[in-house]
């Protein structure tokens, strides 16, 4: 994959995107970003706080972050953790009213894509 691959790293904000978290280290290039490209088809662009509620969910829904994955290097999520949620389980999680927090200087702007941005915003916790 080339460099001209990657979507731009800006954010929801239209500013550069910051890190979402380095451990464990998150995003679908597992760079510590969100950042995203055209074969990122689970758009992993939503840094999230994880929580004990959303962790259940996504569990629920197929998907055990929770449970650790020696054979991925992947230690499994405990609440607190940061990580780049794909954007289409973030709005799932939103609708069934157990979606994280979200950070939106660390979320990815083709989040926006799929997830309104007032949604992301009713969620933040770096806004004041």
């Amino acid at each position: 994959m080339s460099d001209k691959d990657i979507e731009e790293s800006i954010n929801v904000l239209g500013e550069p995107l910051d890190p979402c978290g380095e451990n464990p280290v998150t995003g679908f290039f597992r760079d510590g970003k969100c950042n995203t490209c055209a074969q990122d088809v689970g758009s992993h662009t939503v840094c999230v706080e994880v929580t004990k509620q959303f962790l259940d969910f996504s569990r629920s829904k197929g998907n055990d972050l929770s449970t650790p994955r020696a054979e991925f290097s992947f230690p499994g999520l405990k609440p607190g953790d940061t990580w780049c949620l794909c954007a289409a389980r973030w709005l799932e999680a939103y609708q069934n009213k157990v979606a994280p927090r979200v950070y939106l200087t660390r979320t990815h702007r083709k989040a926006l894509d799929i997830v309104p941005f007032e949604h992301l915003k009713e969620y933040a916790v770096d806004l004041n």
